[in-house]
């Protein structure tokens, strides 16, 4: 067999760790459907992939591996990582595994998680390992001194991977093509390292079941997905009069079929707040967080501002979801609602903070103290700020206590909060619910009634 040249051993050592980051990154995305994003969550997959991908340097530096097996073994390091990429990856695949720990009672998203890590991602981190050093054995046969040039190399191809699968190709690829394209370069890994027909008959099989498994047409006919980018991903399903637009697996927004009505939250603020709105003059009102664009839905008058970091959802909104074109009056911005209010001077007589869509799946940055001073800026005098949350209506967790905690900091006077629908204040523990957290922007002196001073009468 011929021996590799140093050009190819460095481009595998690329190879490697631009597939290692690109992978990481993609089941860290996709993961979010079930689990979130918070820093437990990443900090679960990050330990075992990274201390797998320790085991196999070291394990690569073992002396029992004999340097005539090692071209053969990366072969095979490579075929199993191609495989490995489909199963770790694949949306279908990871609902069927979510599917499983909860038909076993396995709830906790961190023990899913950390099950799923240690199911799925050990043996790819650790071949990883493995490779870069069974690389960097046969690289050190030209040049003793070129650890430093593996490192580089190694260190290049992660930060490609990084850049290219965050900015590029899950933005507008999709992430199940760039998990297609994480099983094509493991595949092309493989390939030049051994080609005998038994090895391109593996690797034809892989890029199969991905390419079919990660297809836009299988995915929307099986799950009916619309969207599948490195933010979202977005669905639509229709039921008895309901139409329903799910992201990253949560419920969003709900429009009656029959009635045209929203969610009951949102029909309760369109009909307390919007549809009462005086028509002596044009009301600015402001969305973080635009759902499916159902707040004011009938208003055709005032002057809205949806704002979301989601850039597909006014599309999908008017061909799936509401299947009518939004009215003029209605504007989307795509864009981070926290740097949105920093670099906005505009205030708004309304503003709908909506982005909290479950109590386990918070935009930590948006829950702080510091975030809720910059949205008391862009209330205009006499305006009013909703927020809804889903938080136990009798304060029966650590969280809900906390966020109230938060909210009364920033806003002590004026406020209210609405549960929706109803619930039982005695039952232990409480469901989560939507509870609508409203602040009204109007003056207030701090002053209270005590025995020794109560001027009712003028007050009143």
């Amino acid at each position: 067999m011929r021996k590799l040249s140093r050009g190819t051993l460095i481009f595998l050592i690329f190879l490697n760790g631009y597939v290692s980051l690109s992978l990481e990154l993609a089941v860290l995305r996709q993961l979010s459907f079930y689990v979130g994003s918070s820093a437990v969550i990443t900090s679960i997959i990050m330990a075992i992939f990274l201390g797998f991908m320790s085991l196999g340097y070291f394990i690569g530096e073992s002396q029992k591996i004999n340097d005539a097996k090692i071209r053969n073994i990366l072969n095979i390091s490579f075929l199993v990582i191609a495989g490995l990429s489909v199963c770790a990856a694949s949306f279908p695949l990871i609902t069927q595994y979510f599917t499983w720990m909860y038909t076993g009672g396995i709830t906790s998203g961190v023990l899913q998680t950390f099950f799923y890590s240690l199911i799925f991602l050990s043996v790819g981190p650790f071949l990883f390992g493995l490779n870069t050093t069974l690389l960097s054995r046969v690289l050190h046969s030209y040049n003793s001194n070129c650890t430093g040039n593996i490192m580089a190399w190694d260190t290049i191809g992660s930060v490609l991977g990084s850049m290219a699968t965050t900015l590029l190709l899950m933005p507008f690829v999709g992430v199940n093509y760039t998990v297609v394209l994480i099983t094509v370069l493991s595949v092309v890994g493989a390939l030049i390292l051994r080609r005998r027909w038994w090895v391109w008959a593996i690797c034809a099989i892989v890029l199969i079941a991905s390419a079919f498994i990660n297809s836009n047409s299988y995915q929307k006919q099986r799950f009916g997905i619309l969207v599948n980018n490195a933010n979202s991903t977005i669905s639509v399903s229709d039921y008895a009069n309901i139409r329903v637009l799910y992201m990253n697996g949560l419920p969003m927004s709900v429009y009656y079929t029959d009635s045209g009505r929203p969610a009951d939250y949102i029909n309760y603020l369109n009909d307390v707040f919007i549809y009462n709105m005086p028509i002596s003059r044009t009301h600015k009102i402001l969305v973080l967080g635009a759902g499916g664009f159902t707040l004011g839905l009938r208003d055709t008058y005032n002057e809205y501002t949806f704002v979301d970091i989601e850039h597909t959802l006014k599309d999908v909104s008017e061909k799936h979801f509401l299947k009518q074109p939004l009215t003029p009056n209605k504007h989307f911005v795509v864009a981070d609602a926290s740097q949105f209010l920093k670099n906005t001077d505009q205030e708004y007589d309304f503003i709908l903070l909506d982005v909290y869509s479950n109590s386990y799946q918070v935009p930590e940055s948006m829950i702080t103290a510091e975030f809720m001073e910059r949205l008391r800026a862009r209330v205009a005098p006499n305006g009013i700020i909703a927020m809804n949350m889903i938080v136990s209506p009798n304060f029966d967790d650590k969280y809900s206590r906390v966020f109230d905690n938060t909210f009364h900091t920033v806003f002590p006077y004026n406020t209210t909060r609405h549960v929706i629908g109803g619930y039982n204040p005695w039952l232990r523990p409480s469901m989560g619910t939507n509870v609508i957290y409203l602040f009204f922007n109007t003056e207030n002196d701090g002053r209270i009634y005590t025995i020794n001073k109560t001027p009712v009468i003028y007050d009143r």
